[in-house]
Formats: structure tokens, C-alpha cells, sequence
């Protein structure tokens, strides 16, 4: 018999496995850095960390580096060797995928694309053998690399390596980026080397249906870029179907009996690309006239969550050296409400380090 899940539920399900409802953790206890915490913008994966009650976890224990859809994840630094064999390509046409435009001209030119990017990280291993800017090593890059690997780029007036191949290859070439470097800066992990085989703990796959289940093969291969048959080939035979609203969807056999546990109560402000704001079925996290407020094409916002569902957005806002956090709510706040998303308002100006302002209620 098929369990029926609420939405409630299915979002209760996720807040609890990313840990939104803890108040204290270890890097090693963290599961969002089994499948990697984005570092985008000023609140990225340090805040990510803190509201899941790690703050400020030793730099040394962490690594940056570019993975799931090119973006800068952090992990744990321990975990490298898996992460680089569970983020590689799961085949040809699915590194062609990730790379968009820049797999036309490899093709023509009979070039295979996970080949073109371990020539590309032989390229950048041998380049890269102390930290250096990404713009150094693109522009020596171009002076190494053939034409089916280059791009005339306008802005720049100039011909770099097509991005995505870049950002791709750099994991394989054993680089990590600096943290809080801007532009960024590459430097080699030493002895860094993809692990034979994939940890499940690391596995993509078995992570997206753990930390974002329930959940489709192609809500994964969306958040991987990969191809739909690539994800389906890999899914894991331990996974149960579920109905959530009636629709069919997946999750690991280990989370179907805790499918019934009320969600975690608490405020959190959600970092704008938060895992929790990752995943692919938006329909479920907001209703139907907010999802672009939550998700416009440029400037994304944070996200308020409250008790469990996400009640609204805010944005952050300099006000001289001091922080000012605009907050706009789906519906009108209880004076608890209020208080709580100040106090995190207050726990993120401490994490930037500057004195809050106001609070801006919408």
C-alpha cells in the first residue's frame, strides 16, 4: 500500500532531515554537507551552518570548490576524495549537459566531453601549483587550450575557456577556491585525488532524496543539470514510493516512518540559495503567486521560515555601517512572530559582524 503524504508532511520531513529545528551541531553531524552547502553572496554557506547551530566551525575543516551546477559548495575538507567521484559526470551526455553551449564545438570537433574536461584539469594541475586569480588562470589557459574550448567574450573583449568546462574541471585538477575571495582564488589541495568508489552517505542521488524527498527522478536530475535517464539508471533500490497530494514521488525506505513527525517549530532566515530553497518542486515550498517573489530570474531574496512553512521573504539592506533587513510576510505577524524574526535579524547582524539597525516589516 502507497503511504499518503501532506505537504506538511513531505516539508516537515525535509526541515528535519537539514536540521532547521537545532539549536547546536558539529561539522561532522551537519547532513547538509554530505551533498554540499552553496556559497553564494554574503549569507552562503557560513550562515547555512550557523542556523543549523554550527557557527564558526574551524576554516581548516572546510573546503570550497566548484560542484552541483558549477556552483562553490562547501564540505567537510575530510570528505574531498568522495565528493570529487560523487559530483564527476555520471557519463558523456551528461557532462554534455551540465556544460550547455560549450559542448557544441567539442562535439563537432569529435572531442568527448568528460574527456575534454580531464584535458582541460591536466591543463589547470599543471598551471595552477600555487594560489592564483581565476582570471590569470583563464587567460593562460586560452594560450594553451584549442579553439573547440574557447569563447570570444564581449564583455571582456577578450577569449576565455567556456565557464562551466572551467568551474568543472577545477575539482579534477585537485583545486579548491580560497574562502571570501572575490574575484576568486585557486590554489591545489595537496594529494587530492577522486575516490574509487562513492561513499552513500556522498551519493547525489541518495542525498537529494534524504535531505529533499519526497521526491522525482526529475526533481534531482534538475538539481544536478544531469540528464533524467543518468539519475534513473542510479536510483537507489532502497527508495519507496510515496503520494504527496496524490502525486507519486520517493524516499528512502529509512525516512517512510518518519514521514508522520510534526515539523520543526522555530524562525530561521534562510540564506536566498539555502538547500531548503534548492529544491525543485518550488510548488511545494510556496504558493502559487509567490514563487517569483521567492525565485525571480536575478536578485534572489532570503526566505522566512516560520514553524515549519515558509510565511514570507526579506532582503538585507546597509544602512552606513550598520544592517537593516526588510521582511516581507504572507500574512500579518503575531507580535511572537515579530519577536522571533527580530531576534534572528539580530543573530545575522552578529554573523556580519555590524550592529542592526531596524527591521523593516513590509
Amino acid at each position: 500500500m502507497v503511504i499518503q503524504v501532506t505537504r506538511r508532511q513531505a516539508l516537515g520531513l525535509r526541515l528535519r532531515a537539514q536540521q532547521l529545528g537545532r539549536e547546536t551541531g558539529t561539522l561532522a553531524d551537519t547532513a547538509v554537507l554530505d551533498i554540499g552547502v552553496q556559497d553564494t553572496g554574503t549569507d552562503g554557506a557560513l550562515w547555512a551552518l550557523a542556523i543549523r547551530g554550527v557557527d564558526q566551525p574551524p576554516n581548516a575543516d572546510l573546503a570550497t570548490v566548484w560542484t552541483i551546477r558549477g556552483a562553490p559548495h562547501v564540505y567537510r575538507r575530510a570528505d574531498l576524495p568522495g565528493v570529487a567521484a560523487a559530483t564527476a559526470p555520471f557519463s558523456d551526455a551528461d557532462a554534455g549537459k551540465r556544460i550547455y553551449d560549450a559542448a557544441r564545438p567539442l562535439r563537432a570537433a569529435g572531442i568527448g566531453i568528460v574527456e575534454a574536461l580531464d584535458t582541460v584539469a591536466r591543463e589547470m594541475r599543471s598551471l595552477v601549483t600555487a594560489p592564483m586569480v581565476k582570471g590569470e588562470v583563464s587567460g593562460r589557459l586560452a594560450q594553451r587550450m584549442p579553439e573547440p574550448y574557447l569563447r570570444y567574450c564581449r564583455p571582456c573583449a577578450a577569449t576565455h575557456l567556456y565557464e562551466q568546462p572551467f568551474r568543472l574541471a577545477a575539482l579534477r585538477a585537485g583545486l579548491e577556491l580560497r574562502p571570501g575571495t572575490s574575484p576568486p582564488v585557486l590554489q591545489p589541495v595537496a594529494g587530492l585525488a577522486p575516490a574509487a568508489t562513492v561513499p552513500d552517505r556522498l551519493d547525489v542521488v541518495r542525498g537529494y532524496l534524504r535531505l529533499l524527498g519526497p521526491a522525482t527522478p526529475q526533481h534531482v536530475a534538475g538539481y544536478l543539470d544531469a540528464p533524467v535517464k543518468d539519475v534513473q539508471a542510479r536510483w537507489p533500490a532502497d527508495a519507496v514510493e510515496v503520494r504527496v497530494e496524490g502525486e507519486p514521488r520517493w524516499v528512502l525506505a529509512a525516512d517512510a516512518d518518519r514521514l508522520d513527525a510534526d515539523p520543526p517549530r522555530g524562525t530561521r532566515l534562510l540564506g536566498p540559495f539555502d538547500l531548503f530553497l534548492q529544491a525543485r518542486d518550488r510548488e511545494l515550498l510556496a504558493p502559487p503567486e509567490r514563487l517569483k517573489q521567492v525565485w525571480p530570474v536575478l536578485g534572489r531574496p532570503g526566505g522566512v521560515l516560520v514553524d515549519g512553512a515558509l510565511a514570507g521573504t526579506w532582503r538585507p539592506r546597509k544602512a552606513g555601517a550598520a544592517l537593516v533587513v526588510a521582511v516581507d510576510l504572507w500574512s500579518p505577524p503575531s507580535p511572537a512572530v515579530r519577536n522571533a524574526v527580530g531576534a534572528e535579524a539580530e543573530r545575522l547582524a552578529a554573523f556580519r559582524g555590524v550592529r542592526l539597525k531596524a527591521v523593516e516589516f513590509g
